[in-house]
C-alpha cells in the first residue's frame, strides 16, 4: 500500500503556514503579535445582517439541506448587485452560482473544467488557489506576470505560440492579491479579445470589487460586450460586508461554466446554510452604507500605514486597491528573502506578515501587509519595526517618530 498520494506530490509545502505557526505559537506563549499576516476583517458585519440570520435560524424549516447552487433569493439578490454597480445584466438562473466563498467556487470550477494535462494561464505572484486549485486537479501551470502592462500580453502571446498543448484557460484577478494592482476597463476589453482569438477561457477573482481608493471605482471584466461568450467572475462578501468566515461568495458569467461548476457542486455539497444565505440576501439587499465605511476606514488605515512605516525606515508602495500593501524588502535586508526575513520581523518585532514566495517564486523579495489593524495597532508595529531595523544596522529617518 503506498503513501505516495498523486496530488499530494504536486502540492508543495504551504511557506505561509510555517510563519501562521510562529505566529500561533508566540501568542500561545503570551507575546503580543501584532498580526498584519492574514486577509481576516477585524470589523464586524452589519448589525441587520447579524440579525436576519438569528431570526431565519429559529425557524424549525430552515435546518435541513439547501440549495448547492443558491436559494433563489440571493442569486436574484447578486444579479441585482451586477445590475446596479456595472450595468450588467446578469440572469439569476443560468449565470450565478452561489459558492463557500470565492476559493471554493474557483476550486470547485477547476475541478469541473480541467483535464489532467491540462495548461492554465495563471498570474505569479498569486492568491494559491489561482495556481494550485488547477494542480489539484491535474493541470499544468504556466506563469504570466500580474502587471498589467504591454509585458502582460506579450507573455499571453508568448504562452500561446510556445506551449504545448495550447493553454486553455487564463485565470487573473484584480485587484490583485497580493500585489493590489489595479485594471481599467480597457485592459479587459483587450483580454476579452485576446481570449475569443485564441478559444480560452477566463477566470476573474474579483473578491476585492469595493476595496479601491481615491475615487478610482474597479471594474468588472463582464462590463466588456460579449465577455459573458469566455469569462467568469467570482465575487465575495468577505471584504465588502466583513463576512469572511461566513464563506459567501458568487461565480458570475459564462452560462457553460456556470452549468458546469454547478453541476459538479452537486455532488460535492448541498450548499451553505440556509440563515447564512438568508443573511447573505439582507447584506446584498439591504442599506449599503457599510460598504463605503469601510472603504473610507481602509483607505485611512493604508495612509497611517505607508505614512508610519515609511518614518520607521521601510518606504511601501500605497496601494491603489484591496486590503493589502505588497512591499518590497529594505534594500539593505533584501539578501535574507521573504520567508527569513517575516520570520525576523515576527520574532524580534512581533509583526506577522505574509512572505511574499507564498505567492509563487515571483513574489520572492516582497511581503503582504494586510491592514487588519487598527490605526493605533500598525502605528505600534511601525514603532517595532524601526527599532527591529535598526538592530540590523540598517539607517533610519532621524528626528521622526515612527508612529
Amino acid at each position: 500500500m503506498s503513501d505516495e498520494f498523486y496530488r499530494m506530490k504536486r502540492l508543495p509545502p504551504y511557506v505561509i503556514a510555517e510563519v501562521n505557526a510562529m505566529r500561533a505559537a508566540a501568542r500561545a506563549g503570551g507575546e503580543d503579535i501584532i498580526d498584519l499576516g492574514m486577509g481576516n476583517p477585524d470589523l464586524p458585519p452589519p448589525d441587520h445582517v447579524i440579525e436576519k440570520l438569528v431570526e431565519v435560524a429559529r425557524k424549525p424549516s430552515a435546518h435541513g439541506y439547501s440549495q448547492s447552487r443558491g436559494i433563489p433569493g440571493l442569486r436574484k439578490a447578486q444579479a441585482n448587485y451586477y445590475g446596479r454597480r456595472f450595468g450588467v445584466d446578469i440572469d439569476p438562473e443560468s449565470e450565478v452560482v452561489v459558492t463557500m466563498g470565492s476559493k471554493e467556487g474557483l476550486a470547485s470550477l477547476a475541478t469541473a473544467i480541467t483535464a489532467p494535462g491540462d495548461v492554465i494561464l495563471a498570474p505569479n505572484p498569486s492568491y494559491p488557489i489561482h495556481m494550485f486549485g488547477f494542480i489539484i486537479a491535474g493541470a499544468t501551470i504556466r506563469a504570466v506576470p500580474t502587471t498589467p502592462d504591454e509585458h502582460y500580453f506579450e507573455s499571453l502571446e508568448r504562452a500561446m505560440a510556445f506551449t504545448v498543448p495550447r493553454p486553455s484557460v487564463l485565470v487573473m484577478g484584480y485587484p490583485s492579491n497580493p500585489t493590489a494592482e489595479v485594471v481599467d476597463l480597457a485592459f479587459y476589453e483587450r483580454v476579452v479579445a485576446f481570449a475569443k482569438e485564441h478559444g480560452l477561457w477566463v477566470i476573474s477573482d474579483l473578491a476585492y470589487s469595493e476595496l479601491y481608493y481615491d475615487d478610482c471605482p474597479t471594474p468588472s471584466i463582464l462590463q466588456v460586450k460579449g465577455a459573458k461568450d469566455v469569462a467568469i467572475e467570482f465575487t465575495s462578501l468577505s471584504k465588502t460586508y466583513s463576512m469572511a468566515g461566513w464563506r459567501m461568495g458568487f461565480g458570475v458569467g459564462n452560462k457553460k461554466l456556470i452549468a458546469a461548476m454547478t453541476r459538479v457542486k452537486s455532488y460535492l455539497d448541498y450548499g451553505a446554510f440556509t440563515p447564512i444565505q438568508a443573511a447573505a440576501c439582507a447584506a446584498l439587499n439591504g442599506p449599503q452604507d457599510i460598504v463605503e465605511k469601510n472603504r473610507r476606514l481602509y483607505h485611512k488605515r493604508r495612509d497611517v500605514l505607508v505614512d508610519s512605516f515609511g518614518r520607521a525606515g521601510w518606504d511601501i508602495p500605497s496601494p491603489r486597491a484591496s486590503m493589502f500593501a505588497w512591499a518590497p524588502l529594505p534594500p539593505a535586508l533584501a539578501h535574507l528573502g521573504s520567508l527569513e526575513f517575516s520570520k525576523q520581523l515576527l520574532t524580534e518585532a512581533k509583526v506577522a506578515v505574509a512572505p511574499g514566495v507564498g505567492y509563487g517564486e515571483n513574489g520572492e523579495g516582497y511581503v503582504r501587509i494586510a491592514m487588519v489593524e487598527n490605526e493605533q495597532r500598525l502605528r505600534q508595529a511601525a514603532r517595532n519595526v524601526k527599532k527591529y531595523l535598526q538592530s540590523m544596522g540598517v539607517n533610519t529617518p532621524s528626528g521622526r517618530a515612527a508612529g
